[in-house]
């Protein structure tokens, strides 16, 4: 969806708007013009139709002094429509929208908190002349907002604003060292100036006067708050019953399916209602697998559905990289260097063809019930640093000194270890911080342009302050909210909406619920990881509907073979695009740095590959914005 609220040039620009987003609604696009005397309002959909799929259901939506655009769906849509009949509404269409727009007009913001979904909305009531924008409890739908002269532009993606108008505006040098850091932007780091996304769980009210209101419909801190001092929720029937809300549509619904134990329990679970439904999952060539070190996941998503009777469909994951780099820039939106969305990006893709409109994902999971890496290790280091000072710095050299590949094989217990080094010795938040980004902060200092150190600083801070606004006694507890927060909305749902949505699908993820977060925050540490053992409680409660060869295997991760893509497919577009780079004309991003990461990786010294993975891609982004218009730093 897009939008302009009072601008002369409102038409042009939302038309321009709505033509980049045309790959999130190829079933039907619209525009409605609202002007007044004192008022200008252009709102536009495009339509990627999945609950009732009639004509009458399109967008923008008209009716009886309102307007509405949204993005998203509303799952509980069918029991808030029998409350606003019951409260004399009529409806006209059997569509969520319809609903969401009488929930509108009956409780105002107060509709946000009874909404179960995943939504970006725009409602333009005529009467007041009022514009105003929500977003989601997780921000599972994206809404990038653009102050301009005495009103506002909006859209869905970041590409269409700088279609609209990439002259006006420039990167922001924050968002290009957040990017660097996290190799994701946090919710509140935009990378073009000005542009902010609107927080998650808020609304936004814009008046015809240049007046603006905005409130808080929900909060993730509260609410951990409050589900850690209430009794204890039985998780495994909130999250079936997740499941259930979530296959609400008009057409077919698949699963991914990776074997692992989050998509594998949201896969049996939808399978229970629906004992037709497909599959898809991944796999990767023989080659990098090896470089790589990684298991053969695919088998166990084979046992998986065997296990079921469901259809699965398998996908080799063997792109050229290349090639399809620069489309995954486009596709991201924002400077984002996880080749994970590749695989959503091809499985989506793959699923279309075969004429699938939604999947249901695990993402979630990990964050809110404690199943990273970076949590155990964490609690890990807080007794590390136990140990004697003398003994930890041997330790660190050590390590350090080992080679992370040998005759062309990755030691992926080398890697992990040097990771785990880098932050063992470091406070609470700082380790947390480090255990997921790609730089210390000196590093990054010593990469980037010295003009660019406050936006280190501010960036590093800005993790700090987010972090300590948790008032949760358990450590545990505290990472998972922070990974809610930051990691998961920057990151995983972000790539996850914009891979999918380019291949016109949608991406469904039952863990990311109100109900499944309070109930996941409602455990006590030790029901998160108890030992070495992770998602303690999550795995008890799986046992019901999973096999103990599932439920039991250990974790693997949705990535990508990039240390074999980084050492054969792009050596030369590392040599070409990213050391002759404009990053690096232009000063942001020093030579010598950069060149011994090269020497680093190449050599088997460091594993490198996610910083150079980060950094041509940023490359990549920062060209393509330039040549929209949107000025240097």
């Amino acid at each position: 969806m897009a939008g302009a609220f009072q601008q002369p040039d409102g038409k042009e620009l939302v038309v321009a708007m709505s033509e980049r987003l045309g790959p999130r609604g190829p079933d039907a696009s619209g525009l409605v013009e609202t002007s007044t005397p004192s008022m200008s309002c252009v709102l536009a959909h495009r339509r990627l139709s999945i609950i009732d799929l009639s004509s009458s259901a399109d967008q923008p939506m008209v009716k009886h002094g309102l307007v509405l655009v949204f993005n998203g769906e509303i799952y509980n849509y069918r029991e808030l429509r029998a409350q606003l009949s019951a409260r004399g509404a009529e409806f006209a269409t059997d569509s969520d929208t319809e609903v969401l727009l009488e929930a509108w007009r009956e409780w105002g913001t107060g509709a946000l908190a009874r909404l179960r979904g995943m939504f970006a909305l725009a409602v333009l009531d005529q009467a007041d002349e009022s514009l105003t924008l929500a977003r989601d409890p997780f921000g599972i739908k994206p809404l990038f907002v653009l102050p301009r002269g005495e009103g506002i532009l909006f859209a869905s993606e970041l590409k269409a604003l700088v279609a609209a108008v990439g002259p006006e505006l420039s990167v922001d040098p924050t968002g290009l060292v957040a990017s660097a850091l996290y190799y994701w932007l946090p919710p509140d780091v935009s990378a073009v100036a000005g542009v902010t996304k609107l927080p998650a769980g808020t609304w936004q009210r814009h008046e015809q006067d240049g007046r603006t209101r905005s409130g808080v419909f929900w909060d993730p801190v509260e609410e951990a708050a409050a589900a850690a001092a209430g009794p204890r929720a039985d998780v495994g029937q909130v999250i079936a019953d997740s499941v259930d809300a979530h296959l609400v549509a008009d057409v077919d619904v698949a699963t991914f399916l990776s074997g692992g134990l989050d998509s594998s329990l949201i896969t049996a679970l939808a399978h229970r209602r629906n004992p037709d439904i497909e599959a898809y999952t991944i796999a990767f060539r023989a080659v990098d697998q090896r470089l790589e070190a990684m298991p053969d996941d695919a088998r166990f998503a084979r046992q998986m559905a065997a296990s079921l009777g469901i259809r699965l469909h398998e996908i080799e994951i063997a792109p050229d990289v290349v090639d399809l780099l620069p489309t995954m820039v486009d596709v991201l939106d924002e400077p984002i260097g996880d080749p994970a969305a590749l695989n959503t990006y091809l499985m989506c893709h793959a699923a279309r063809e075969s004429g699938v409109k939604v999947l249901l994902s695990g993402m979630g999971a990990d964050e809110l019930f404690g199943g990273y890496r970076k949590h155990l290790a964490c609690l890990i280091a807080a007794r590390y640093r136990r140990a004697p000072r003398r003994l930890r710095h041997l330790t660190t050299r050590c390590v350090d000194a080992m080679p992370v590949a040998v005759a062309g094989r990755g030691v992926r217990s080398v890697r992990w270890a040097q990771r785990f080094v880098s932050f063992a010795d470091l406070p609470e938040e700082e380790a947390f911080r480090r255990s997921y980004t790609l730089y210390a902060p000196d590093d990054l200092a010593a990469l980037v342009s010295p003009e660019l150190a406050p936006a280190v600083t501010q960036v590093v801070d800005g993790h700090r302050a987010t972090y300590d606004e948790a008032t949760l006694d358990d450590q545990i507890a505290r990472m998972c909210l922070m990974d809610s927060r930051m990691f998961m909305s920057g990151l995983n749902l972000t790539y996850t909406d914009r891979a999918s949505m380019a291949a016109s699908t949608e991406v469904r993820v039952p863990f990311v619920d109100p109900s499944v977060f309070r109930a996941a925050f409602s455990l006590p540490g030790r029901t998160r990881i108890s030992g070495r053992h992770q998602k303690v409680a999550l795995k008890e409660a799986a046992r019901q509907w999973l096999p103990d060869t599932i439920v039991d295997r250990p974790k693997a991760s949705f990535g990508a073979p990039l240390r074999a893509w980084v050492t054969t497919d792009l050596r030369e577009l590392l040599d070409d695009v990213l050391v002759e780079g404009e990053l690096i004309g232009s000063g942001v991003v020093r030579r010598d740095p950069l060149l011994q990461m090269l020497r680093d990786q190449r050599a088997g010294r460091r594993d490198m590959s996610k910083q150079l993975w980060q950094l041509l891609s940023l490359e990549l982004w920062y060209r393509s914005v330039r040549r929209a218009g949107v000025a240097a730093i």
